[in-house]
């Protein structure tokens, strides 16, 4: 197994210059699988359908899939760049200071396993019920349509607010850094493939227990009941232990109640970022404006109208989560 990948770790050190963490070693090499599997997708629906219309609200609109990979491309760099910079050696800090070294073999990866779906569940809520975490994971629910492209939604903003926190507690606990950013790159390679409408509901089985791509669908609506739902990577048994499952029944209408309008990589990656620090700078007691960073995305304080930079599409009749 070593001799497999020695020179994919030795081709991914040479271009990073120092070794990839386990989820870059995952992530990266399935770059080329995500690719086959979104062509493949693409090609079944046509075939499906018998039509190749490209055009907008269309599900494989072209300036949305182009918008989609090129966040995809700015995920990826700036994920190597914050970790040349800090959150690899963040880590190794982090491991130097456990209070217990647990061991690997069968049973602690398996427990490993639900320690980072629950690490990842609470990450995931957070950044949609905090304003800060929620302008680093907006970029990906601004999408208007599903297929796998969308998984590549991705923000550049990962490092800089902190989403690497939500492991810290996991690695202080005894899990190695490698594994639990292993397991991480898994579940989110897992991800790429339940972002599509060609696979309807499976088994009630199926359903209750992992992220299919019905109950993903239900994640990314803006219908009342569907918002802020749905938020296991892999499995959803934290959703049903924390009240926070909700099958797909109604059709699902993609988006943010506050939908950005627009493609620009710039826009889709920084809009909620800027937006957010204007409302915190705008006149007003100060522990008010601070509230914007850790009140959920919809807050609104007495007396201040929210600021939107770039234009946005209100829909206002649905129950906000951004």
């Amino acid at each position: 197994m070593e001799t497999v990948f020695q020179p994919v770790v030795a081709a991914m050190t040479a271009l990073f210059g120092r070794p990839p963490t386990m989820n870059e070693m995952i992530l990266i090499p399935m770059i080329p699988v995500f690719g086959s599997a979104f062509l493949f997708e693409w090609l079944y629906f046509r075939r499906k359908t018998g039509s190749w219309n490209t055009g907008q609200g269309q599900p494989f609109w072209t300036r949305e899939v182009l918008a989609n990979f090129s966040l995809g491309v700015g995920y990826y760099v700036s994920g190597g760049l914050m970790n040349l910079l800090f959150v690899a050696a963040l880590f190794t800090v982090v491991w130097d200071h456990r209070f217990y070294t647990i061991p690997i073999n069968v049973g602690t990866i398996i427990l490993a396993f639900f320690v980072q779906e629950l690490c990842y569940y609470w990450y995931h809520r957070t950044a949609h019920r905090v304003r800060w975490f929620w302008t680093q994971h907006v970029s990906h629910h601004t999408g208007e349509i599903m297929n796998m492209s969308t998984a590549a939604r991705q923000s550049i903003l990962n490092g800089i607010v902190g989403t690497w926190m939500f492991y810290v507690p996991a690695v202080l606990a005894g899990f190695t850094p490698e594994l639990m950013l292993g397991l991480l790159g898994a579940n989110l390679a897992f991800q790429w493939f339940v972002h599509t409408e060609s696979i309807p509901k499976l088994h009630p089985w199926v359903e209750w227990w992992f992220n299919t791509p019905s109950n993903h669908r239900v994640h990314h609506g803006r219908n009342v009941q569907y918002v802020d739902k749905n938020y296991g990577g892999v499995i959803m048994l934290y959703d049903h232990l924390f009240g926070t499952y909700e099958p797909e029944e109604e059709k699902v209408v993609y988006g943010t109640p506050r939908q950005i309008k627009s493609h620009n990589w710039f826009v889709l990656n920084l809009h909620e970022f800027v937006d957010m620090i204007r409302d915190v700078m705008a006149p007003g007691p100060l522990g008010e404006r601070l509230k914007h960073l850790w009140k959920p995305p919809a807050w609104q304080r007495e007396g201040h109208e929210p600021i939107h930079t770039w234009t946005v599409e209100r829909h206002e009749e649905v129950s906000p989560k951004c």
